[in-house]
């Protein structure tokens, strides 16, 4: 079916996200909570579009709203500028140690905010990173206490022994809040430390153990000593791939 976003006209399959034909089309919308991997979630709202449909305009968060039939979408408009810009402001208010969310207040052009609680906070409580560790089946972090006292955390603060050190809640954070200590051959992350393992190709530390075995577990093979890295591993596959093209 055929919509315009921003006054360009675009195909968009029935039911498909209204921000990922956006981000196909090379349409900026700023998000946070928002990751290819998991959808959307409609929790930072910073994604607000303007859709009219007929003669019906209203907000809608792009990340979560699916598109089933024809609409006119305006991604940008001065209530929209005056909605994200206040929503950025809450944001700096309660993490005001990122860095991006200081680049978002200064693009924005957001007025001065009161001083923060902790001048060091960076989470804003998207839970992109729960999201990446339920996916992974560590479950090893969630959401703790209440209020203005909500922050994600491991079991009572502790050592999780459900973490695998995969490191992919890390990796998902928007404003990089997920601290991982490294040293010669061992890193930290929520309180846990993992000793890394050794890549069987390049020699390179890469990944932990219990990492390893729950990839292994996944995918039905055999925990051997041979692991390889993922740069190591995409030289194989295609050194497998120009030898099989050798008559």
């Amino acid at each position: 079916m055929k919509i315009v976003i921003d006054g360009i006209e675009t195909a968009a399959s029935p039911g498909e996200m209204l921000l990922e034909v956006a981000r196909r089309l090379g349409v900026r919308i700023p998000t946070l909570c928002y990751h290819e991997a998991f959808g959307g979630q409609g929790v930072c709202r910073l994604c607000l579009v303007e859709v009219t449909a007929g003669e019906v305009s209203r907000l809608v968060a792009s990340c979560t709203y699916p598109v089933t039939g024809e609409i006119e979408v305006r991604t940008t408009t001065p209530e929209i500028e005056r909605i994200r810009r206040h929503i950025i402001m809450l944001l700096h208010r309660r993490a005001p140690g990122s860095e991006f969310i200081q680049e978002l207040y200064r693009e924005y052009g957001c007025q001065e905010n009161v001083p923060a609680p902790d001048p060091d906070e960076r989470c804003i409580m998207c839970r992109l990173c729960v999201n990446a560790c339920e996916a992974v089946g560590a479950c090893a972090i969630t959401a703790v206490d209440r209020g203005t006292d909500k922050r994600i955390d491991t079991p009572y603060g502790e050592a999780s022994p459900d973490c695998i050190g995969c490191c992919a809640c890390a990796e998902v954070c928007p404003t990089k809040a997920i601290g991982v200590s490294r040293a010669a051959g061992h890193y930290t992350i929520w309180n846990r430390e993992f000793e890394l393992e050794r890549c069987a190709g390049c020699g390179r530390p890469f990944t932990s153990r219990p990492c390893q075995e729950r990839i292994a577990r996944l995918s039905g093979q055999e925990l051997s000593g041979a692991q390889l890295c993922p740069e190591c591993r995409k030289k194989q596959a295609g050194s497998r791939v120009a030898l099989s093209m050798i008559p």
